[in-house]
């Protein structure tokens, strides 16, 4: 009977782990696809990486007008990389 207690504990938690971390994921794509303040991480292969934010109707758009300006300002190898929605 213990045993069985202690399985149905278990599982009992190992659920609301699983809820806690699905709303998490939920909330993150929510922001990927939210208009506002994105962060990023700049990955470049030949420069200095850096942190930027822009501002877009989404992460991707966000994404591209750095890339845009990466590019035109003679850094094509630099990739900028999804960090997560800024609030404000």
């Amino acid at each position: 009977m213990r045993v069985l207690g202690a399985a149905i504990g278990i599982l009992l938690v190992a659920a609301g782990g699983l809820a806690v971390a699905d709303g998490f994921g939920s909330s993150k794509q929510t922001d990927f696809f939210a208009p506002g303040k994105h962060q990023f991480y700049v990955w470049c292969a030949r420069s200095p990486d850096y942190t930027a934010v822009q501002i877009g109707s989404s992460a991707e758009d966000a994404q591209m007008k750095l890339y845009t300006a990466a590019k035109a300002a003679g850094h094509a190898a630099c990739w900028p990389v999804w960090q997560g929605r800024i609030p404000g």
